[in-house]
């Protein structure tokens, strides 16, 4: 053990020997929970006004608490904080320095609550601030994608099933696929927050405390809906901690597909859409490359992502009541799974509205590879010839295409009348890509009327939070 012979900390009173120094590093977590000394100041604020209500402490306390805080939140602000691995966290680290500034009313602070309700509180104050931050940022996305959407009602694309052509649609359409996702997305999170927004503190160490507090108080000062109901729960529940990142592993998943369409659209091989220059970086060798770089990694990322939420799933199944240890560990994966999701909505919200689509080649794209088959097949059955029959007729059509290098669109009438006497001049007004996406004229589809209507109604929704004050 070490020959350091200090017992002076906050809780030492049961020791007669000092923590171990390499323990005293191991144990500590002030490196990454000091990023909650806002969230930990409010916390304390709200608590000692309500111990000024119920009359443990005095107004002129309660004053010197505000005034001690407002010195300490400074300190941090610029930097001249000395944060002490010694006092192993932010709380500690907090209550002693008002302490050193107020005198023995800082150690009045600590009545009435633990560490354990305390650090429950402060990590929903910080998940509820950063949700709150990320629902902009994914809102932000979403309007420029539907904008670009709108702007994109004509734009005609290949669609793809198994990567390979499969029927026309308009790139507007493809767009507000990803908003689908992405509104989806957004509701988990609302969902989210709406659970985690219940105030532990006053739970104290797991069985509430014998003083006479008020926590509905407490829970209404820090824009709590309700306190908690619980104590036990209170302490040792991490639920909301976990469907954020579950959140977080969903968005980064469609975030990841989203990327992987524009990493290969942006390729020479596709040459779909223009990135522009500042999401992209060149070669140290080979001058003519630009590569997607934000969305490779963003591609990436969902990997760890992913993973925090493993490690937290992991940390909490078989943890018995109430607080344990262990719970220190889920602030890292919490704390970079915030930053992983605001930086990658930082930057595909950026980027996405900025993307310049190549409208010809999306269009020559989706000239090769028959993608009218199936229109060439709904024409035949409006003829009265049954589906399967008409799939045969279609897929014969198709293999002389092949072989002979030309498209149904561009066969002769008397080539595809060769194939069923049904078909008729009138056939090319639907073997035409813009004849084929006009067909698809209903809700959900890729008529251009159905999508321009369609982006109007998401931009509508997603217009709508700000007056509902989401």
């Amino acid at each position: 053990m070490s020959n350091n012979t200090d017992t002076s900390k906050l809780w030492g009173g049961r020791f007669s020997e000092p923590t171990d120094q390499f323990v005293q590093r191991f144990t500590a977590s002030v490196e990454f929970d000091q990023r909650m000394a806002r969230e930990d100041i409010l916390g304390s604020l709200a608590h000692a006004e309500m111990l000024c209500t119920v009359g443990v402490l005095s107004a002129s306390e309660l004053t010197q608490i505000h005034d001690g805080m407002a010195q300490i939140s400074q300190e941090i602000t610029d930097g001249s904080f000395q944060w002490s691995v010694e006092l192993e966290d932010v709380h500690m680290n907090i209550e002693a320095r008002l302490t050193q500034l107020i005198g023995i009313t800082g150690k009045k602070l600590h009545t009435g609550r633990s560490r354990n309700d305390q650090v429950a509180t402060d990590i929903r104050l910080h998940l509820r601030s950063a949700i709150d931050l990320i629902g902009a940022e994914l809102t932000r996305l979403q309007q420029g994608t539907i904008t670009l959407a709108a702007a994109n009602c004509n734009t005609i694309m290949p669609g793809f099933t198994h990567l390979q052509t499969a029927q026309p649609v308009v790139f507007g359409h493809h767009l507000l696929a990803w908003n689908e996702m992405l509104e989806r997305d957004y509701g988990r999170l609302m969902d989210c927050r709406e659970r985690l927004n219940q105030c532990p503190l006053g739970a104290a160490a797991l069985a509430g405390t014998t003083y006479p507090i008020e926590r509905a108080q407490t829970a209404a000062t820090l824009g709590f809906d309700r306190p908690t109901e619980n104590s036990l729960d209170s302490v040792s529940d991490r639920d909301f901690a976990i469907e954020f990142c579950a959140f977080a592993a969903l968005l980064m998943t469609h975030m990841s597909r989203i990327s992987e369409e524009l990493v290969l659209w942006a390729s020479a091989q596709f040459n779909f859409i223009e990135l522009p220059d500042r999401f992209c970086t060149g070669s140290s060798i080979m001058p003519q490359k630009k590569n997607p770089d934000v969305p490779e990694l963003v591609r990436g990322k969902v990997g760890r992502v992913n993973g925090n939420l493993i490690a937290l799933l992991t940390l909490m199944k078989s943890q018995p009541l109430a607080y344990n240890k262990d719970n220190q560990e889920d602030k890292e994966p919490l704390f970079d799974t915030i930053d992983t999701v605001l930086g990658s909505l930082r930057a595909f919200a950026d980027m996405i509205p900025a993307m310049r689509p190549k409208t010809e080649q999306m269009r020559e794209a989706a000239r090769r590879g028959f993608s009218t088959a199936t229109d060439l097949a709904d024409y035949l059955v409006g003829k009265g010839l049954p589906f399967r029959d008409a799939h045969e007729v279609v897929g014969k059509a198709v293999g002389h295409g092949v072989a002979t290098g030309t498209d149904l669109a561009d066969m002769p009438l008397a080539t595809l009348q060769g194939f069923s006497s049904d078909i008729t001049a009138d056939v090319f007004e639907v073997l035409t890509l813009e004849g084929s996406v006009a067909a698809r004229n209903h809700l959900g589809g890729t008529a251009p009327q159905q999508v321009a209507a369609a982006a109007e109604r998401a931009m509508a929704l997603v217009e709508a939070r700000s007056v509902s004050g989401e």
